[in-house]
């Protein structure tokens, strides 16, 4: 397994953990729902249960950004390499390794600190069909694409 596709995998495990942690929290809201409706009555039972909706939306609107995610990832091929920065470049510019996918924690692989970052962010919107050897500038900072996996 090549270093990009171990990132991509490692990415692709973060988000699956972050959809089951969502989907486990939601299934434990709706079962408090339930409980909760069989023993209360009155206002504080309406207040509990409006709040534990609210909550439950919350949730709902994480997950959906979350299986977003995924779904971007899903549709990223590891094992190509382009001569342009694309959806999917695993992008070393000042010693930096940067992964165009979308926007996630910063990961360490095999000792290297890795970070995820959309293209519509400032710097991947910068990278952006670019190819190595560019050079730009973010917030006074002087960027150079030195490869691009």
């Amino acid at each position: 397994m090549t270093f990009k596709q171990k990132i991509h995998t490692h990415y692709l495990q973060l988000v699956q953990d972050r959809i089951d942690v969502f989907k486990d929290m939601i299934v434990a809201l709706t079962e408090d729902s339930k409980n909760d409706a069989k023993g209360s009555a009155g206002d504080k039972h309406e207040t509990a249960l409006s709040m534990m909706h609210i909550e439950q939306e919350k949730l709902n609107r994480k997950l959906r950004e979350i299986l977003d995610q995924k779904i971007v990832l899903d549709k990223i091929d590891a094992t190509t390499t382009a001569e342009t920065i694309i959806v999917g470049s695993l992008v070393k510019a000042n010693g930096i390794y940067l992964y165009l996918s979308v926007a996630l924690p910063k990961i360490n692989v095999d000792g290297i600190s890795i970070i995820a970052l959309s293209p519509q962010s400032p710097l991947g919107n910068k990278l952006m069909g670019n190819k190595e050897g560019f050079t730009f500038e973010i917030n006074g900072t002087k960027y150079l694409v030195q490869t691009i996996g």
